[in-house]
This record gives C-alpha cells, sequence and structure tokens, in this order.
C-alpha cells in the first residue's frame, strides 16, 4: 500500500510526479541526496542496504550505486543486488538537481536493455519544511510502465520513509 503521505500522477503518459513534504528544512534534505554518507542510510526500500554508493556531484559527474537485499523475509529478493548509475545535468543548491537515471551493473556499465529517464528534483522551502517534487521523464508511456511494474512506487515510497526517518533523527541530534 502506498503511503498517504506521498502523492503520484503521470503527465502525457510518460512522465511520473511524486510529491511528498518533509518536515525538516531545504538545505538539509538536500544534503541528503548529495553525500553518500547520508544515502547509505536511506537509500533503498525497506531491507535493502547501500554497500556501494559513489558520488560526483557536480554536472557532468555521476553517481553509482547498488543496493542489496538482506532483510531474509523477503524471500526471493533476499541476496539479490540493484545497481543504477545517474548523470547530472543540472544542480542548483539547494533548488533542484536534474539527471539522467540508468540500470546499470556492479562495474556501472549501464543497461542499454532497461528503460532510463531523465529525472528533476524539485525542493521547496515551505516555512521550514521541503516539499519534494520529483519529474522522472521516460521515452514512452511503456517504458513508464515496465518501471511500474517493478514496484518501483511501492520502494520509492519505502525510501522516501527511510529518508523522512533519518531527517526526524538529525532534528533531534
Amino acid at each position: 500500500m502506498l503511503s498517504r503521505q506521498m502523492k503520484h500522477r503521470i503527465e502525457q503518459d510518460r512522465v511520473l510526479i511524486l510529491e511528498r513534504e518533509f518536515d525538516a528544512p531545504r538545505e538539509l534534505v538536500f544534503e541528503m541526496f548529495k553525500e553518500p554518507e547520508h544515502l547509505r542510510h536511506w537509500w533503498g526500500p525497506k531491507g535493502w542496504d547501500l554497500p556501494f554508493c559513489k558520488i560526483d556531484f557536480r554536472p557532468s559527474g555521476e553517481w553509482h550505486y547498488c543496493m542489496k537485499c538482506v532483510d531474509r523475509s523477503q524471500g526471493e529478493y533476499y541476496g539479490m543486488e540493484s545497481c543504477g548509475k545517474a548523470i547530472y545535468q543540472d544542480i542548483k543548491e539547494p533548488e533542484s538537481i536534474v539527471y539522467i537515471d540508468y540500470f546499470s551493473d556492479k562495474d556501472g556499465k549501464i543497461d542499454e536493455s532497461l528503460p532510463s529517464c531523465k529525472v528533476t528534483i524539485e525542493f521547496i522551502e515551505l516555512d521550514g519544511k521541503t516539499k519534494l517534487v520529483n519529474h522522472s521523464e521516460y521515452a514512452s508511456a511503456e517504458a513508464l510502465q515496465a518501471v511500474i511494474d517493478t514496484g518501483m512506487l511501492e520502494g520509492i515510497t519505502e525510501t522516501w520513509d527511510r529518508l523522512e526517518e533519518l531527517l526526524n533523527q538529525l532534528k533531534k541530534g
């Protein structure tokens, strides 16, 4: 079941828009997306760790990561790895990040058989809170549907739940 906190919609049959508010300052939320030591604590669905995360956070820089399922209760997914690679196009700190998102292997080789997308993440200041708006634009409606069929919406919901947990911990500490 998807979180009531995350809103999603599809525009033009191939653009997925996700929105969620976080009770944390925009600068802090933005920081969570640019530092590997932060991403290791929240990127990926519940039961998945991020044992590899390398970021060159600048336009034309790359973010390469590999997630691994460490939760035995996830059955056939236990031990599975999923890697991705992003190539940053534009960064306006702390307002937005634009990158092309790919599936990849452990070595960062892009998997051309799986759909890529252009991602634009906006960090909108709301009186000490942050509205996160993620636009993912795919080449076709079929490519978007193929990614949705993998359980991506549930995975992003759990990932953003983990981000919220980390933000709450950081605000307390």
